[in-house]
């Protein structure tokens, strides 16, 4: 549910929340735990793949790995080309191997970051996956 708060108007509800700058977006639990958080302007896609970004989390959070698992998919398949991808596809990893527990689906993902994203700061994290 979106939720608009000034940070002249409400101060305290910004001040509560964490928020830094403006504009500051969270995705949080229906329990009110913050999940993911980005600041600034992003251009559509990127925004875009900052929202499923921060669904996917929430989704792994609650240890509901499938779902996660295909939400990270999601963001690799229709937004590769943004900044959520590299970062998706290192959790999409991490997803399938907590559902399933073969560390092939951690090697997978190893390979796969060989082909997308390599310079990325979570190819590096993936690389200790490697055979």
């Amino acid at each position: 549910m979106p939720v608009k708060i000034h940070i002249k108007e409400q101060p305290k509800t910004f001040e509560r929340f964490g928020a830094q700058w403006t504009p500051t977006i969270q995705v949080l639990d229906p329990d009110g735990t913050k999940r993911h958080q980005f600041e600034g302007f992003l251009p559509p896609d990127d925004f875009l793949g900052q929202l499923k970004l921060g669904l996917a989390h929430s989704a792994f959070a609650r240890q509901q790995w499938k779902e996660a698992e295909s939400r990270y998919d999601d963001i690799v398949k229709t937004l590769p080309d943004s900044d959520a991808a590299p970062e998706a596809l290192y959790w999409a990893g991490v997803s399938r191997y907590k559902s399933s527990g073969d560390p092939t689906a951690l090697q997978q993902t190893t390979e796969a970051f060989k082909i997308h994203y390599q310079g990325s700061t979570w190819a590096k994290k993936a690389s200790v996956w490697a055979k």
